[in-house]
């Protein structure tokens, strides 16, 4: 069992950046696949970007492929999302998860354990 506490979220202007933190407690964070979601107003929960428990590779929905990248530290048991170039398309709340049994995947479906989200709004 892991929790996850997400951080860093907070209001930009367009063009800014943000480095989002997702701290794990529990179990080492090599144990999971990690990935990070988020949800805007009125629309559901899209993929953003995923890594693989021992960070050799990524995956990027193309919405923020080139701006966003995901990393992550096990020994600190934290994964990051730096977002850049942010846009008013990129308003919402950012939500890392973490899976068990997929290394490595873009549906909420692989994921076993959410966090409570952190805010990221980027105004005009």
């Amino acid at each position: 069992q892991v929790q996850l506490v997400e951080s860093g979220g907070g209001l930009v202007q367009t063009g800014g950046s943000l480095r989002l933190s997702c701290a794990a407690s529990g179990r080492t964070l090599s144990t999971y696949t990690m990935g990070w979601f988020r949800q805007a107003l009125g629309k559901e929960r899209e993929f953003v970007a995923t890594i693989t428990r021992d960070g050799s590779s990524t995956y990027y929905a193309g919405s923020v492929k080139g701006r966003f990248t995901i990393s992550r530290d096990n020994a600190k048991n934290t994964v990051y999302l730096q977002a850049n170039s942010l846009k008013p398309e990129d308003t919402a709340v950012y939500y890392c998860a973490a899976g068990i049994w997929v290394d490595y995947c873009s549906a909420t479906g692989c994921y076993n354990y959410w966090g409570q989200g952190t805010q990221v709004t980027v105004s005009s």
